[in-house]
């Protein structure tokens, strides 16, 4: 299926000539990966020096997160997303080119990121949180990435070294019933005016899934292409590859190296990851062997 290229701050993003990668920034305290970094004296700096490295080591995309969505973590403020976020956003806007994603589902916190120089939003309710990210959406003209997303907090349980799951998430079938879902975000964009060409969507590994479930979304991925947008896929530490390999986040490469070939070979067209240089190297050897016709047209 041929999908029109996407450019993104300037960006061009030629789908099916090869896996872009994001990279992730966490401005928390309390991320699931133990990756947060609000912690830290200038976080700010860090942030941004974070971030360069994730671009030095090849991320295409940097997105740039201040609420965790670790499960059952709680929410936090409008006030207190826009004081984490805005001035990474706006510092990384001064030093590099790198299409910046702000990773929110608050409308204003999208309008104020995409002022300061974000141009891509990432919204992991698929525009079904508040109502009026369409509309900042569709005004801005900006790229938008609509997951999938299941969470109910009484449905996530706590680990103490694996981290927080999904549990007992019911679904009637689930590759049907995650495509009509997207199916419904991607028509929320288009009745506010985003272009079909803007929208990618994401199946939301993790989000209101349990392990086995997300096993199977990553065996079926494939199936969302029917769907007729870019895909992309976050697996980077997941708690499913916690449970699978038995280890804590920052013990999770080789299973998010197994996650993210199997993604590409199912068809992601981006991956979402904290460990660019690594997960670059699976990546452009996912490619070489699932895009050989690509390649050879280089």
């Amino acid at each position: 299926m041929n999908i029109p290229p996407l450019s993104i701050g300037g960006s061009a993003f030629a789908w099916g000539s090869r896996t872009y990668l994001m990279g992730i920034l966490n401005v928390t305290p309390d991320s699931f990966s133990g990756d947060g970094l609000l912690a830290q004296p200038d976080w700010v700096a860090a942030a941004v020096a974070q971030a360069l490295a994730q671009i030095a080591a090849g991320a295409d995309i940097i997105d740039i997160g201040g609420e965790s969505t670790r499960p059952g973590s709680p929410p936090i403020s409008l006030d207190e997303e826009l004081h984490r976020v805005i001035p990474v956003i706006r510092a990384m806007a001064a030093v590099t080119r790198v299409p910046i994603s702000v990773d929110t589902s608050k409308a204003e916190v999208a309008r104020q990121a995409l002022a300061v120089g974000a141009t891509m939003i990432n919204d992991v309710w698929g525009f079904k949180l508040d109502p009026a990210m369409a509309q900042v959406a569709a005004k801005s003209g900006t790229a938008v990435v609509l997951m999938h997303n299941r969470s109910r907090s009484q449905e996530a349980i706590q680990d103490a070294r694996l981290g927080g799951r999904y549990v007992g998430v019911q679904y009637d079938d689930l590759m049907q019933d995650v495509a009509r879902e997207l199916a419904e975000s991607v028509e929320i964009a288009l009745a506010a005016g985003v272009a079909p060409a803007q929208i990618i969507i994401d199946p939301g590994l993790g989000f209101g899934k349990t392990v086995e479930q997300n096993l199977e979304l990553i065996d079926r991925l494939g199936e969302l292409r029917q769907l007729g947008y870019p895909l992309l896929v976050g697996p980077s530490r997941k708690s499913f590859t916690g449970a699978a390999l038995q280890l804590p986040p920052d013990q999770r490469l080789e299973g998010t190296a197994a996650a993210v070939a199997l993604t590409i070979d199912r068809g992601a067209d981006i991956v979402r990851v904290h460990d660019v240089a690594a997960m670059r190297r699976v990546a452009v050897l996912a490619d070489a062997i699932t895009r050989r016709q690509a390649h050879a047209a280089l």
